[in-house]
């Protein structure tokens, strides 16, 4: 489908199950990969994703068996990958193509890893650099600090590595998911600030749940010992994924609600959970469970703006650019670079397509300030470009809650993280 028509809505109210965290399922795959034992892996979210995920570790020897019910068990290797050999797609999939990268890296063999054109334009020179601080020997095929990559066998190295914090943390993930293959106790030193902490969060939490122990010293370093080694929890239920309940708590927050989420909650592993109390912040009645969290609009009145460090959710403070339309006064998020560096430059993105719904946008370096339309009136039948960027597409979906009709090209590149995502905003849309 090249385009579709979202019709007006003013409310918003209903139930969502939400389909499994893609950090997590990515993670969880690779971790039982190189696992000893069979994990059984249940609630795995099915997108492109984990889709080029479980294709990638097929082809590198890894007993990956669809059970039905969504519910996969995965055979792990007990170490480096059996297949010396072997050229990889990857598609746009970063949390597959970084992680991947380091474990390739120290697993003694020869590898192409490839994706799309996109794909190709998203650094990788700081965890290609970080590296071969540990003897990892790559190739760059294109422009230098960018895929597509030639891993080679690695060489022997000291037992440090530096990498920079500012760029992506998927940099920082991979070494961590790598670091046992080398079985060798080795540090990895942050330079600068570590953005999107709560990620390395998930993936120090998965590593936990595969027996592996990082010792941290705060967010300047991790050390891995030289006897960690990845033993199957046996089985695995994947949560919600926090990032895609983003859009429906706005939904709520903005169409009167309730919207319910369930899945993840209170005991959620992922930082993304924290997006209920940016809305919170901005006036929306929040209501929180141990695997469920609901959302209202605030009791009189709109929203209201808000100004935000939002390094913590990085991906789910999108939704807030678009919520900002339903507020009074003027919202800035600031700390968000690493969204220059995603699946398109969502900073630019953002600003151009809010501006089409009559919003007055700023636009920074890593800040965006974006002041809703005159009389809130939102400019109807705007047609929303998607940038091949699944999460462009769902945050913009939400303007059709204002009550103006609007079209949304490229829908189906929602199947990256979420394919059922419209069905499911049409059956809560009002």
């Amino acid at each position: 489908m090249e385009f579709l028509d979202l019709p007006a809505s003013t409310a918003a109210r209903g139930t969502v199950r939400l389909p499994g965290s893609k950090s997590i399922s990515n993670r969880v795959l690779l971790l039982a990969a190189l696992a000893d034992g069979v994990t059984e892996v249940y609630d795995l979210l099915d997108s492109d994703d984990t889709r080029h995920m479980l294709a990638a570790l097929r082809t590198l020897g890894v007993g990956v068996e669809d059970c039905g019910a969504n519910r996969w068990r995965i055979g792990g290797v007990g170490g480096a990958f059996p297949v010396k050999q072997a050229e990889l797609f990857l598609g746009n999939a970063g949390t597959a193509f970084r992680p991947l990268t380091a474990a390739l890296a120290l697993s003694g063999g020869d590898y192409v890893l490839k994706g799309v054109a996109r794909m190709h334009e998203r650094p990788i020179g700081d965890l290609v650099d970080a590296l071969r601080q540990l003897g990892a020997q790559i190739d760059y095929l294109g422009k230098p600090g960018f895929p597509p990559l030639h891993v080679h066998p690695a060489m022997p190295a000291g037992d440090r590595a530096q990498v920079r914090g500012n760029v992506s943390s998927q940099f920082l993930t991979g070494l961590l998911m790598a670091l046992p293959l080398r079985q060798k106790t080795t540090t990895i030193e942050v330079a600068g600030e570590l953005i999107s902490r709560p990620y390395i969060g998930i993936t120090l939490a998965m590593l936990r749940r595969f027996g592996v122990e990082v010792a941290q010293d705060g967010w300047a370093s991790f050390t891995v010992a030289a006897d960690a080694r990845y033993r199957s929890p046996g089985e695995l239920y994947v949560e919600g994924d926090a990032s895609s309940a983003s859009y429906f708590l706005a939904a709520g927050a903005i169409g009167g609600g309730p919207v319910r989420v369930e899945g993840v909650g209170a005991d959620s592993v992922q930082g993304d959970v924290r997006f209920a109390d940016a809305l919170a912040l901005m006036g929306a009645r929040i209501e929180m469970g141990p695997n469920w969290i609901e959302a209202r609009s605030p009791k009189a009145g709109r929203l209201k703006a808000i100004d935000l460090d939002c390094n913590a959710i990085p991906d789910a403070a999108m939704t807030l650019a678009v919520a900002a339309l339903f507020a009074d006064g003027t919202t800035t998020l600031k700390n968000i670079a690493s969204w220059r560096v995603k699946e398109t430059d969502r900073i630019a993105a953002m600003a151009t397509e809010l501006r089409k719904v009559g919003a007055t946008v700023e636009e920074g370096a890593d800040y965006l300030r974006i002041t809703p339309p005159h009389a809130s009136r939102l400019t109807p039948h705007a047609v929303i470009d998607t940038y091949d960027d699944h999460r462009m597409a769902m945050c913009l979906s939400l303007v059709a809650l204002g009550g103006v009709p609007l079209r949304i090209n490229d829908p189906a590149c929602v199947n990256k993280t979420f394919p059922d995502y419209f069905n499911i905003f049409a059956g809560i849309a009002q």
